[in-house]
């Protein structure tokens, strides 16, 4: 598993360009593994913050029990619609798996996330395909193109 601060080392144009997907909006949704391992879709806020990723969660909500029993996670950043005009100008969408590791906290429940998979996917340019970029610890960044 790696920090955010590893990716950004490693490849900072790509770390850029998911950094800039995910903070293009507030809201960001995050998938979480239920009491029957069937996953739960929630809202979530995330931080880029000290070089590395966090969330914050109230202590009795679901998703907080979620993570006490098991805590892979994965998230997904808010997406748009790609320009109909120039599809290739599309920013994409940015994906970030891993495990949430509780930080102490007085008032709500933080997590830092240790980081196993980050994705990007974009139009190609000329418009015609999709790139997908992915990035994994000991693997590092795969460029793959699907038509």
């Amino acid at each position: 598993m790696s920090s955010w601060a590893e990716i950004e080392a490693a490849e900072p144009d790509f770390a850029k360009k998911v950094r800039g997907v995910f903070d293009a909006h507030k809201h960001k949704t995050m998938a979480t593994l239920r009491r029957d391992g069937s996953p739960r879709i929630s809202g979530i806020e995330m931080e880029f913050s000290n070089r590395e990723v966090f969330v914050g969660m109230m202590p009795a909500s679901v998703k907080f029990g979620d993570l006490q029993r098991d805590a892979r996670v994965a998230f997904h950043s808010a997406s748009e619609d790609p320009p109909a005009d120039d599809p290739a100008s599309w920013t994409g969408d940015a994906k970030i798996a891993g495990r949430a590791i509780e930080v102490p906290e007085k008032e709500f429940k933080k997590f830092r996330i240790d980081i196993t998979e980050v994705v990007l996917i974009r139009v190609g340019r000329p418009a015609d395909h999709l790139v997908v970029e992915s990035w994994h610890p000991g693997r590092g960044l795969i460029r793959r193109e699907r038509r």
